[in-house]
């Protein structure tokens, strides 16, 4: 017998014993499924589950009814509660049905808006830079460049007292009450001039406020009149005869005008955008000593402050003041920018930005500054806060 026989002949050997003694190990252990009447029977891996509701709907009921009529039971959770559904359930409609109880005046929202909203939407509901406005746009919607706003587009308040209560402010989502949300609401519409300062909004009165767009939405009917020509064979190739550009993006700020915008317009923005620094140094301009390690750990941190914050070379303000040269800083100390009262009046009272101060603050600005107007809720954790004062450090050039 050769070489090569022996050796291949064994290894097919054992290959059909190890194959052989692995069907006989899963013949014997594995259960078969039983047959599906056998399921209505009790079944102990449920037996500790919570007793079934009496009656009710929803996709298990419906699917335990299914089974009930094949004869047999799945047991497969439970109904949703009443209070579970509605703690879920928190559309608003036009007609005001699902809004909760309470109220707010308009000064009320005036206070609560500067506070919470006009960092990112002015003071008036103007806008600031890049957020949108809320209120004006008046008669321009027909324009080449509509401005739509709650008073000039919205068709319906309800979606604005819904989309406040869902997501804002900016970075604390859901954290305003009720009468806040009232409010807020109600100061939207004296900025749009469609009530009074004295108005008070409430789940009482809010269906009788109609906005003036309200009349010029129409009932989409396009399921009826173009879904049948989009729902043909797409065309792949040699579709049009030829292709022109017939619009551009100027319109949305993104397309300069020629060459010359166009090379401003990039010089501008090279030079607003952060540089940080390659190799922060292990001790500040001032002497001030850094710990590198958790330096580098804060910079991540910081990637939830960028929206609004800038720090490295050609750092500028923007919704919030640049954090350059930040330690020993007067708080409210750059020119220029709009700080909340408070923040004015604690720097004119002598307090500088430190290390110990910075802290207190990046772990509850709204309780150190009363009033700011920084929507941030305050870091996760003192190792968060640590790091993120520790980055800045590195960026004090004096």
């Amino acid at each position: 017998m050769s070489k090569s026989l022996k050796l291949y002949g064994g290894s097919a050997l054992g290959v059909a014993v190890v194959l052989t003694a692995a069907y006989n190990f899963a013949d014997r252990n594995v259960t078969t499924f039983p047959e599906r009447a056998a399921l209505s029977g009790p079944d102990p891996m449920f037996e500790a589950r919570a007793p079934e509701p009496e009656a009710g709907g929803g996709l298990v009921a419906a699917a335990n009814a299914e089974a009930e009529g094949a004869g047999a039971v799945y047991g497969l959770g439970r109904e949703a509660l009443p209070e579970e559904v509605s703690a879920w359930d928190v559309n608003i409609m036009p007609d005001g049905s699902g809004l909760p109880e309470g109220s707010g005046s308009v000064l009320d929202g005036e206070m609560l808006f500067s506070q919470n909203c006009a960092v990112c939407h002015g003071e008036f509901a103007e806008g600031v830079g890049n957020w949108p406005p809320l209120a004006g746009g008046d008669g321009t919607l027909a324009d080449e460049d509509p401005v739509k706003t709650v008073g000039s587009y919205w068709p319906y308040l309800s979606t604005v007292w819904d989309y406040v209560h869902r997501s804002m402010p900016y970075g604390a989502a859901q954290s305003l009450s009720d009468d806040e949300v009232y409010a807020i609401t109600a100061y939207i519409l004296y900025s749009n001039f469609l009530v009074e300062d004295d108005f008070v909004l409430s789940d009482e009165n809010f269906a009788e406020v109609e906005l003036p767009n309200a009349g010029n939405f129409i009932v989409d009917d396009r399921p009826e009149t173009e879904y049948a020509e989009w729902r043909t064979e797409p065309c792949m190739e040699n579709c049009k005869d030829e292709v022109e550009v017939t619009m551009r993006a100027t319109i949305l700020d993104v397309t300069p005008e020629d060459e010359a915008e166009a090379e401003a317009e990039a010089t501008e923005e090279a030079s607003a955008e952060p540089v940080e620094a390659s190799a922060p140094a292990s001790e500040s301009g001032d002497g001030m000593q850094i710990d590198m390690a958790l330096a580098e750990d804060g910079e991540g941190v910081f990637r939830q402050c960028r929206a609004c914050h800038m720090v490295g070379d050609g750092a500028q303000n923007r919704v919030g003041p640049h954090l350059n040269d930040l330690f020993d800083r007067p708080m409210g100390g750059i020119d220029g920018f709009r700080y909340s009262a408070t923040m004015a009046e604690m720097g004119e009272d002598g307090m500088v930005w430190d290390e110990e101060t910075l802290a207190e603050f990046l772990e509850k600005p709204r309780d150190y500054v009363q009033g700011t107007i920084m929507s941030f809720n305050g870091l996760r954790s003192d190792e968060d806060v640590a790091a993120v004062v520790e980055y800045l450090k590195t960026y004090q050039a004096n």
